[in-house]
């Protein structure tokens, strides 16, 4: 296979832009968030316990920011992508996800694996998540029955406060 120049730096800034999701995500870091979607963009998310759909950039950063609030901790690894280019502006992406979240409210650890499928577009000249979607591989939930030692906690500095 044989690529141009070109094709070699799309392929490295989508896969910058992953980085920079999970980068964000861990971080709760909304506002660089709204910088990767496309306004229109969708994702469905699926997972042993739960299933999130929505549309719309402004919605999927409401989830997230809901999701990843200051009684959390989340860790979110993608490797292994498999991008293929189908014109200038179109791409689509399989990337191996590597999870695990702690919610300190609810007292309970999530880890697991899935398979992200994405669909990325090319506005002005930048790499967008048109949509990212993501079904298990597996997940396990487990009861935190004594609260661990925190020593550092990004998201309790950052992240959204849950009410009550």
């Amino acid at each position: 296979m044989s690529l141009s120049l070109q094709q070699l730096e799309d392929l490295e800034l989508i896969r910058r832009l992953k980085y920079a999701y999970c980068r964000c995500i861990d971080t709760a870091n909304i506002d660089g968030l709204k910088e990767l979607f496309t306004e229109d963009a969708s994702v469905c998310y699926v997972g042993g316990s739960y299933r999130f759909e929505t549309e719309g950039r402004d919605k999927i950063l409401d989830a997230l920011r809901y999701a990843f609030h200051a009684e959390a901790i989340a860790m979110h690894h993608v490797n292994h992508p498999e991008i293929d280019l189908l014109s200038a502006t179109e791409a689509t992406g399989v990337w191996y996800l590597k999870d695990w979240f702690l919610d300190l409210k609810h007292k309970i650890i999530t880890d697991g694996t899935a398979l992200y499928r994405d669909t990325y577009v090319k506005q002005n000249g930048k790499w967008l998540i048109k949509r990212a979607t993501y079904e298990r591989i597996y997940e396990i939930v487990t009861p935190v029955t004594e609260t661990p030692n925190i020593t550092a906690h990004m998201l309790a500095k950052v992240g959204t406060k849950q009410p009550g």
